[in-house]
């Protein structure tokens, strides 16, 4: 597999509800920054699918061819996933989303005011340790949402590492979707190429240019909201207990910036609902979403109507369902029937799974909270086992 463009890093900030965060785990060369549940989210999967539209718009025109521990937080149960993260000296603390999918950090500043006025923001005047880039970054999106503001570097720790010198963006002015909600910002754990402003390195860089974890890698687990939520990013290393069974090593395809994986096979049960396509492993994505022909295959085995908004609405009688299998690196992993259903919404069941109207399917939360990823951007690759809670 082959990612064949070269594009600018996007960013989401939809409706987001606020909540309180875990305490943060620090070993030895490791992050461990947990993440935990919020009993008020409301479920909307109208708005994480335009979420998933809104970030990857611009990849519609290319095709794919041929360990310090930190918490993170759950939006809602089984939704999208938040971590605290102090920036300045004295810190200032912010909620922000940690995202496979981008490269940025970006955050609400004191200059932004059309800004959500539940957002914490980033006041340059309080942080001795600010500095000004000077230059101007800016981000927008077919649905006419968008940011843009200016650079600046600072102190960015991260569960007790210390990241000097970390290029931050602040927003300035805020348009259409990137204006709603109490998130705060984005911590992008992409690649570098899909910065906005080229030659930023990002927080992953940088805690491995500066030797504050062991090794190149990262560990996400999330947790499910029925067996208490929550979950953890691990910088340096990843979770053993958190896994069950033995990784399976996945090569990755960077070229668009993004881990761009091959989906050998999709299964539901013994049954093939589908051959190979391409897939993005994406931990600020809710859904399992596939490319539109895919979709629609795997909604007509488990039964489920299309709301032409990307989701589909599922009977919730889960008894009658199969998982679904994906096949990648040779080896099947799980999405079980408890996933299928990913929950009531006005007295009905909305799928886990759904599509974007993109041509690769977005491996979102659907399947990360049922199997344990280990990102190494080195080589790059992945390693994936199913997850044990």
């Amino acid at each position: 597999m082959r990612l064949t463009a070269s594009i600018a890093a996007f960013l989401a900030v939809a409706t987001f509800s606020s909540i309180e965060s875990a305490p943060v785990k620090e070993n030895q060369g490791q992050l461990h920054v947990p993440i935990a549940a919020n009993p008020h989210f409301t479920y909307n999967a109208t708005a994480s699918i335009l979420r998933a539209k809104v970030k990857y718009a611009k990849f519609v025109t290319h095709a794919f061819s041929g360990s310090g521990v930190v918490p993170t937080t759950d939006y809602g149960p089984d939704s999208l996933y938040y971590a605290e993260v102090e920036i300045g000296t004295p810190p200032q603390t912010f909620k922000l989303d940690f995202d496979t999918g981008s490269a940025d950090l970006w955050i609400a500043s004191t200059l932004c005011k059309n800004c959500n006025p539940k957002q914490n923001k980033f006041d340059a005047s309080k942080s001795s340790t600010y500095k000004k880039d000077g230059r101007h970054w800016e981000i927008g999106y077919k649905d006419n949402s968008g940011a843009s503001g200016i650079l600046a570097t600072d102190i960015v720790n991260l569960g007790g590492l210390i990241i000097k010198g970390q290029t931050i963006e602040l927003a300035q002015k805020v348009v259409g979707n990137v204006q709603s909600g109490s998130i705060d910002g984005l911590l992008g754990l992409a690649f570098d190429t899909l910065t906005t402003v080229r030659g930023v390195k990002t927080p992953v860089d940088n805690l491995i240019a500066q030797k504050l974890i062991d090794k190149p890698i990262f560990g996400a687990y999330f947790g499910k909201a029925s067996e208490g939520g929550g979950g953890e990013y691990i910088f340096g290393g990843y979770d053993p207990n958190h896994i069950d069974g033995e990784l399976t090593t996945i090569p990755v395809d960077n070229s668009l910036g993004v881990y761009g994986v091959k989906v050998d096979t999709l299964k539901s049960g013994n049954t093939t609902v589908s051959g190979s396509f391409d897939g993005i492993l994406d931990t600020g994505t809710t859904l399992l979403l596939f490319p539109d022909s895919v979709a629609a295959k795997v909604a007509d085995t488990y039964g489920a109507s299309d709301n032409d908004d990307g989701s589909y609405t599922i009977d919730c009688d889960s008894s009658q369902y199969q998982p679904l299998a994906l096949t990648l690196g040779g080896k099947e992993f799980y999405v079980p029937v408890d996933s299928i259903i990913w929950t009531k919404q006005d007295g009905q069941c909305v799928a886990g799974f759904g599509y974007s109207g993109m041509p690769f399917a977005i491996i979102g939360d659907t399947f990360l909270k049922n199997n344990y990823v280990v990102f190494n951007p080195s080589v790059p690759e992945v390693q994936i086992a199913a997850a044990k809670h």
